[in-house]
């Protein structure tokens, strides 16, 4: 049953991006719109455009670039959500300041930031960085805040305080929360890295994509965007297994909870 349900829900994961590529190459195909090329062109040029030298020259650069800002947004908003979750006067006084800055869009602050941290790699990962801790940070306080008070007294007639508490009591009992925000992070994370290389950049994916548009090379930017969708895909892919193995006692937890 459990075989059953995995390989149905791997079925569906993978046919309704085909059903939804064929049904676009169908309808697309008579188009004469410049804007809006048939499927076929774009296909066609995708590997003409996509070579060796240009995943070296764009796409490694702003893969490099989202994991450096994913992996300090992720260390930084741990951290933070940790302290701040364990220490009630310290969220009170902060909880109003990060309701402010979580409200202010990342892309709004891309000039701000540019003036100084300058136009280069820096600029990119701090503007990844400034969107992707916010959910973070505020999922970790939630999953600090939701710790089990008679967890955290066993663990403390047990001996268990300092680092030890965090790492074998606290960061555990919150990874279900720490990884939600983990997740929403990723996303905007990919979306940040776009929008960042879009200001003032001399390589990576997004500022690929809109030079093929500035020159009116539409199925090349196309192509782009349909290499971002699978990019987001894989990502997405990968973060779910290692999600699952990092919290495969969660997942026990709840298919227990499921047939009782």
């Amino acid at each position: 049953m459990n075989l059953l349900s995995v390989t149905r829900r791997t079925a569906f994961a993978v046919g309704l991006p085909i059903v939804l590529f064929a049904g676009w190459f169908v309808l697309s195909d008579s188009s004469e719109s410049f804007y809006a090329p048939p499927l076929r062109d774009i296909l066609s040029s995708f590997g003409e455009t996509w070579t060796a030298d240009r995943i070296g020259a764009d796409v490694v650069p702003s893969l490099l670039r989202l994991a450096v800002g994913y992996f300090l947004a992720a260390v930084i908003g741990i951290a933070m959500g940790v302290a701040i979750g364990m220490n009630r006067n310290l969220r009170a006084t902060v909880e109003p300041v990060l309701e402010f800055f979580r409200a202010i869009p990342p892309p709004v602050l891309v000039p701000v930031i540019m003036l100084f941290a300058g136009i280069g790699d820096g600029m990119k990962v701090i503007v990844i960085v400034f969107g992707c801790i916010w959910p973070i940070l505020l999922n970790t306080v939630e999953g600090v805040r939701a710790v089990d008070s008679v967890v955290l007294d066993t663990a403390r007639a047990y001996g268990v305080t300092g680092p030890a508490r965090i790492g074998r009591v606290i960061l555990p009992s919150a990874g279900p929360q720490i990884a939600a925000g983990l997740r929403q992070a990723l996303s905007i994370a990919i979306i940040l890295m776009v929008i960042s290389e879009m200001f003032a950049a001399s390589n990576g994916l997004g500022f690929t994509i809109v030079q093929f548009q500035r020159s009116f090379a539409i199925p090349e930017m196309w192509s782009g965007i349909i290499l971002l969708g699978l990019l987001g895909f894989v990502l997405s892919l990968l973060f779910r297994l290692a999600e699952r193995r990092a919290l495969r006692w969660y997942e026990g937890l709840r298919a227990a909870q499921r047939q009782s």
